[in-house]
């Protein structure tokens, strides 16, 4: 008798029938940047498509995605003023925390993600305190801490630290229960990997280092083994969601923390990941439809249950 796998191959309504992995317009979140002024929708050169938006446009453009489809966005601050400490990412009027505000009260039912971080809200572009031309690790923490807080105070429903600090997880989960945010969840970027798909996210947030570079903070992106450490220690220090950054060139990472933790894991489709897809779509090599399916789907047979990604809702509009 020959085995005939082909049988179940033989139509599009049987292949969906039998679909092992699924991509859905709930596991989404939509990344946006949004920066000072009105009336702003200025597009960056390096991801096309992809847009700065002051907060009178983010809030039309979280208002399409949800029309779309997608119920959860995570917000990238882009401040005018910056200085050595950041204190933008702070600042009761911040500008994440009155778009937080805005989202929160003019669209209904949509979850927002705050990132926490302060390489966009820093002179310098590093992700701490600097001193001596080092990133220090503990009086970073207490900034980080602050930042969360006042995220939740504008309505954040999700924390995201991403700053890859000693104890960032512990910090922040002290100071929102202390503030009287226990039941705000954190989804860490435990395993965030120095990489160099980031360089279109630098020039939208506007946050590439003035020197040196994050490696002394970020993961190498040879090691697996001290990936899951990191994800171990933030989930003993009160982390809810883990994340893996970035995704596609990491999906034995995902994979490896899928079976090491059961609790959700999200993983990160960066901009370099997009703006490869892009570019190559835009020249007319690929199907840019196919291809973005394909390694959503990659990512999510990997093990992610959520994943972050600028191509959400095209996504959202075209999922087969």
């Amino acid at each position: 008798m020959i085995n005939r796998p082909r049988r179940l191959r033989s139509s599009a309504t049987i292949r969906a029938l039998v679909r092992e992995t699924r991509l859905s317009p709930e596991q989404l979140i939509y990344p946006l940047f949004v920066c000072e002024g009105e009336g702003v929708r200025r597009e960056i050169a390096s991801m096309p498509g992809c847009f700065n938006f002051s907060i009178d446009k983010l809030v039309g453009e979280v208002q399409r995605a949800k029309e779309a489809g997608i119920r959860s966005i995570v917000v990238f601050g882009v401040p005018d003023l910056k200085d050595a400490e950041g204190s933008q990412a702070y600042a009761e009027d911040g500008i994440t925390q009155r778009a937080i505000r805005a989202v929160k009260r003019e669209v209904r039912d949509v979850l927002v993600v705050a990132d926490n971080c302060l390489c966009e809200y820093t002179d310098h572009g590093h992700c701490g305190v600097i001193k001596d031309g080092e990133v220090l690790n503990d009086p970073s923490l207490e900034l980080l801490a602050r930042t969360a807080v006042s995220q939740a105070e504008a309505g954040a429903d999700i924390i995201a630290p991403s700053n890859m600090m000693d104890g960032f997880v512990a910090a922040i989960r002290s100071a929102l229960d202390a503030a009287g945010f226990n039941q705000i969840p954190i989804m860490s970027y435990a395993v965030k990997y120095a990489s160099g798909f980031y360089g279109p996210f630098r020039e939208a947030a506007q946050s590439t280092p003035q020197f040196g570079d994050r490696r002394g903070y970020q993961m190498d992106p040879a090691n697996v083994r001290e990936g899951l450490k990191e994800a171990e220690l933030d989930l003993e220090q009160g982390a809810d969601i883990l994340m893996v950054k970035p995704a596609m060139p990491y999906l034995d990472v995902i994979r490896a923390v899928r079976e090491r933790f059961d609790v959700p894991v999200a993983a990160y489709q960066v901009s370099g990941e997009y703006a490869m897809i892009k570019a190559a779509a835009i020249k007319g090599w690929i199907d840019e439809a196919r291809v973005v399916a394909e390694s959503l789907t990659a990512i999510r047979r990997a093990g992610a249950d959520m994943i972050l990604t600028y191509f959400a809702v095209d996504v959202a509009k075209g999922i087969d």
